[in-house]
This record gives C-alpha cells, structure tokens and sequence, in this order.
C-alpha cells in the first residue's frame, strides 16, 4: 500500500517548535482581533456581506450575498451595482484624500514620479475617454502589455472605469504567447510602450505587438504606445496611436460606469503549461470586496501612515490584487518599481525600502532566496527600520528562509504573513493575521476568517492533525474565479472533477499536529518514490537548510528500479563552491547534500543526482521553471524556453547534468 500524499516520510521538515507571537503592541492596534474567526464562523455570509458593505461603495446596494445554485459557478452579491475605478480612486478624492500620495514610481534607472489620488483620476478620467473614442464600451476586452510603470495601473483602471474587461499580459511573454491572448479574448485594443527598462539597459515590447498582430487575422483595431524608453519603433499608420497623443485630446473627467457585481473585470491566463493557455475569469463585486478585506486585515494598512510595496509584476494575479486593486481601494500609498533587485546593485531594494520607508513589503520566496545567496551585508549598509509587516508570496517558503527574511531584513521583529493562494482564487485564502497569529517560520498556518479550506486523503475524507492529502476549498468565496474564458466544460473538468463539486486546488498539503497548513506543492510535483510519496518542496526546504546551499530546486525524474527518482539543482554559497576543485556528482560537497538529506527527511529521500548550477531557470517574475528541469533530468528536449529571464541558463544546466555521473 503506498503512502498517502505528504505522510510521515517528510515528518522531520514539518515538525517546527519556533512560534513568533505579535509584540503586545502590534496586537492591541492591529485592524484584525482574535474574535474575528468566531464572527466569520457563526455567520460566514453575514461576515462577507459586512464586508462587502463596509470596504467598497455600491451604487446600486445589494440585498443577495451568494447564489451557488448554478454551481460550480458562483454569484456573489449579483443584484448590487458598482464601479471598480470608481473604489479604486475617485471616492477617496471625494472623502478630501485626494492630496494622499497613490503611487511612489522608481524607475529603474532614478527617474521618479508620485501621483496623488486626484492626479490619478484625472489620469485615469483621460484614458477611460481616450479608449471610448477609439470605440471600446462596456464588455469589450482590452489587451494590456507594458512594463511595471504608472500607465499600466491607469490602463487596467481606465478599462474597470467603462466596464471593459482588460486583459494584461506579462511584458515578459513571447509575440506568440501575446497572439494567443489576443485572440483567445477577441481584444479590440492593445496598450502598450515602446519598451521598458531592465538589468541597465532599455528593452522593447512595441515589436513583439507589431509581430502579434501580423500573425494572423484579430479583433484589435488600435494599439495605444507608452512613450518609456524613447526607442524607434515601426509604426503602423491608422492602427498606432501615441499614447500621450491621445489622452492630452480628452477631458479630465469621466463618469464611472456602473457595473453588475458578476460583470467581468478581468482575464488573466495561466502560464508555463502546455497546450492553450487557460483564462482565468474575474468578475467584480466579489473579487475586490476579498482584495480590499485580505489587504486590510493580512498587511495590517494603516493607510494614513504606512508605504507599502508589493514587488509583482501587474502581469501576474498578485500584481491585480495587491498593486492595482487591493492597495487602492483601501487608500493606501504604495511604491511601484520597474526594474530588478540587483540594478544597479545588489541593494537597490533596501535602497528603496529605506529612501521611501516602506512599511510593510510583499514579496517572493525566491525573492528572498536569491538575497540570501548575496549575503546579508547588501541589506546590512541600508536603514530598514521602517518595516513591519513583512509578506511572502508565490510558492512555499523554506523554513531557513524564513528565518533569514525575519532576522536579517525584519530585525527579528516583523511578522511574517506567508499567504497561500492562486491566480484562481483571486485573493489571499490562508495566511497568519500579524496581529492574532503566533507565525511560524514555513507554514501558511490557517485560513482567513470567512475562508473555508481543508485537507483530504484520495476518498475525499479529511485528514486531521498530522495527516497529508490534498488541499480543497468545501465552500465557495467571494473572489473565486467565475470559469475559464470561453470553455465552461475545461473549467468544470480542471477544478471541480477530482473531488465532485468540491474546488481541488491542485496543490498538496499536511497539517502539522498544531493543526497548522504546510503547503507541500503542486501536486504534479509530488514523487512517487518506490511507493513513497515525496515532496519536492520539502526536500528542496532541506537542501537550503544545509549551510552550504543558497538555493535549490528538485524534481522528479522516471528511473526504472524506483518509479521516480529525487533529481536536485542546487546554487551554492560562495564559500561551499570554494571548498572543492571541482564541483560535481563525485565532490564532497555533494556527497555532504546527498546524506544531509537522509538525515532530515529519510533514505528514501536521498537524491539520486544534485547538479550544481550558477543559476536556476526563472521567469522574469522570479518562479522557478520546474518543468523544464524535468525535461534536463529526463533527458528530453528542452521545452519552451521563451519566457525564461535567460535562455542560455538552459543550456548550462543540460550540459552540466548530461557530463555528470550518476549517483550510486
């Protein structure tokens, strides 16, 4: 018989005693108190009603909190009207906010810029008008590919404003991953730059539109160009219009149109899978009521007084929740930054924690990691005493991680909110309150008051403490995705066909015997090791723990005696790669890993192979590449590399493994 998903081969990872209780004074002024869970618990659709009707202003009040009875597609709030903009901006100016700062920009060569609420709904008013002029209405789609800079939030809320659904696509993606957007949406028009600016250099985007929309015949009858970088670019006579052309052509005031609660804001699609991307649908009413509440209560805003940041690119879901909508709605001052962590050196982050003082920083695991390989005298030359709520997003953090990002970034003082949810949840769904919460270091520990989250073994019962399976949401929430974009039955057959009528997140996860959540990963990037069912994650959690490796990355790879077999890709420290003359599968080093491994987690989890790398293969948002480490660990042909920060990565880690010998 084999193991359950995350049963107690893994037990040692999991078995975690440090706890971090809020310092007395946190919890007396924290937004959220302990009695929030019973009062979500005894009426949980009363709760998010209350919710609903405290954060955002209706125009037209709803009386229903949720129908499900057309399930699995949810209505939440369906017979209430508003405007998303409308929240986002224009009643802060009307409450005499409009002098409060919305966005500190940082280029990322210096430049700066920061817009007060009243600066952005004139700006926004523009565009909204701007948009209406080329003939986009309510309904319509728009396609939004730019960098992370100030028009990107205007564009997406310029398109809420009307009541047209934008869809954003990472600046990052290949002409073909933007074609297929494009068309899968029927987008009327495209808003994006001539380019950005990324790692001291000016990179363009305009040429990858201009080579979408050659392609093959579309919908979109104009594309809106950002001037950014002051790069050349072709230009299409009658289709390109300047960006800054058009919006000084139209007035600084715009009506908001009111929308239906269920009217669709957004679509976003998944990426880094094969086949047709999926377009995740948003609708309105629901998703920002959970932006708003998850934002207030998880970062504790003060939004008087605090400067947040969330380092995301508006092309992923948490760059929708946590830059443009959350933030906004609940009137908070936010810094948005173009480029990357180490331009123009490896402190430029703390640099801006410390010139703006941000208060409370929303990153990735990842993020976090590759900060650690640079050690801790980068964010030791900068002032960081201004934050206090530190968060982590994207993927499990590793325990050592997190130890590292509370001492040496948060002074061992910041709570840390390790959040747990996807593009298809739409916000935040398991995370510690900061103020409630004693955290503990790995574990997104439970779920949010008004969120309904449990773990199941394959007969689709619950597991209880200590127990591992599958992570389900039994119940529905307000800013659940409302169906994949155009294909009703793929949305029914991906996420509510493994446990019928329940909504399967994809993921693995264990409680621990505090009855706290460990996610243990996607589980396609579970093992199945001779029977044993292994996770990636927590061997990749006790690869980092070892002192000698700053980051790693494990997969599973076919073998003919085991099933599966542990493959491990791991960066090291500079002062582990110094030890040996040459790093490979018969090092010292190596050998140290492999047995470290045995003894934190078991044999059974001792990598077969671990091939040092200089790098990892990460997208442009900082996640790690898994399957593409499969492919190398498998011996299969590279796949699609095009969204991969670098490419050539790929080729050094195939060569690498290729050359080295196997392990006994």
């Amino acid at each position: 018989m084999t193991e359950q998903l995350g049963n107690p081969t893994l037990e040692n990872l999991l078995t975690e005693t440090r706890a971090f209780p809020p310092s007395p004074e946190l919890a007396a002024q924290a937004n959220a108190q302990p009695e929030i869970y019973d009062r979500a618990s005894t009426d949980r659709l009363g709760f998010w009603a209350e919710q609903a009707r405290s954060l955002l202003t209706w125009s037209t009040p709803f009386t229903e909190v949720l129908d499900f009875s057309d399930a699995p597609r949810a209505r939440w709030f369906g017979d209430g009207q508003l405007n998303a903009t409308y929240n986002a901006v224009d009643r802060h100016v009307e409450a005499g906010n409009g002098d409060r700062v919305a966005i500190l920009f940082e280029g990322e060569p210096g430049d700066t810029r920061s817009i007060t609420y009243a600066e952005l709904q004139r700006e926004v008013s523009r565009a909204a008008n701007a948009l209406g002029t080329l003939g986009v209405t309510t309904g319509d789609r728009v396609a939004i590919y730019l960098p992370m800079i100030p028009e990107a939030v205007i564009a997406m809320l310029a398109c809420a404003r009307i009541g047209a659904t934008h869809s954003v696509v990472f600046g990052g993606f290949s002409a073909e991953a933007l074609f297929s957007r494009i068309i899968d949406a029927d987008a009327k028009v495209v808003i994006t730059s001539d380019g950005g600016y990324r790692r001291g250099r000016a990179s363009a985007l305009k040429p990858a539109v201009d080579e979408a929309l050659a392609k093959g015949e579309t919908t979109v009858t104009n594309v809106l160009v950002v001037r950014r970088t002051g790069q050349e670019v072709d230009w299409t006579a009658g289709r390109d219009i300047w960006w800054d052309d058009a919006l000084a052509a139209e007035p600084d005031t715009h009506l908001p149109v009111p929308v239906d609660a269920e009217h669709p804001l957004f679509i976003l699609y998944t990426s880094g899978t094969t086949g047709k991307p999926k377009g995740i649908l948003h609708t309105t009413g629901g998703y920002l009521t959970q932006c708003a509440y998850t934002h207030l209560n998880v970062f504790d805003l003060k939004p008087e007084t605090d400067v947040y940041w969330c380092t995301a690119d508006i092309g992923w879901v948490t760059g929708h929740s946590y830059v443009t909508y959350g933030p906004l709605i609940n009137g908070a001052t936010q810094l948005l930054y173009e480029g990357t962590p180490d331009t123009p050196h490896k402190g430029r982050w703390w640099e801006l924690v410390q010139k703006y003082g941000v208060t409370i920083l929303y990153t990735a695991p990842t993020a976090i990691r590759t900060c650690m390989k640079w050690g801790e005298d980068v964010p030791d030359q900068f002032d960081l005493s201004s934050l206090r709520i530190l968060g982590s997003v994207g993927e499990p953090i590793n325990p050592e991680a997190w130890m590292w990002y509370r001492r040496v970034i948060g002074a061992d003082r910041t709570p840390i909110v390790d959040t747990w949810w996807q593009t298809e949840t739409g916000a935040i769904m398991i995370s510690p309150l900061p103020g409630v919460t004693a955290t503990k270091p790995g574990s997104a520990q439970v779920p949010l008051p008004g969120i309904v989250a449990d773990i199941w073994n394959d007969a689709g019962e619950p597991v209880g403490k200590g127990g591992g399976g599958y992570l389900v949401l039994p119940e529905p929430w307000p800013a659940m995705l409302r169906g994949i974009w155009g294909d009703e039955q793929r949305f029914k057959d991906t996420y509510w066909a493994r446990f019928p009528g329940i909504y399967f997140a994809g993921d693995g996860a264990k409680y621990d015997d505090d009855g706290d959540i460990w996610l243990l990963g996607r589980v396609d990037d579970v093992m199945n090791v001779s029977g044993h069912r292994l996770s990636t994650t927590e061997i990749e959690s006790a690869l980092v723990s070892h002192p000698s490796v700053a980051e790693a990355a494990v997969v599973g790879a076919s073998d003919d005696t085991t099933g599966q077999a542990v493959v491990a890709f791991v960066i090291l420290r500079g002062e582990a790669v110094g030890r040996a003359d040459e790093v490979g599968e018969g090092s010292d080093v190596v050998a140290e890993l492999r047995n470290h491994v045995a003894k934190q987690i078991g044999p059974i989890a001792k990598p077969r192979s671990i091939l040092v790398v200089a790098e990892l293969p990460k997208t442009r948002s900082g996640k790690i590449m898994r399957r593409l480490l499969r492919d190398v660990a498998e011996h299969r042909p590279v796949g699609d590399v095009t969204t991969l920060a670098d490419n050539s990565v790929m080729d050094l880690i195939s060569s690498g493994l290729n050359a080295a010998p196997a392990a006994d």
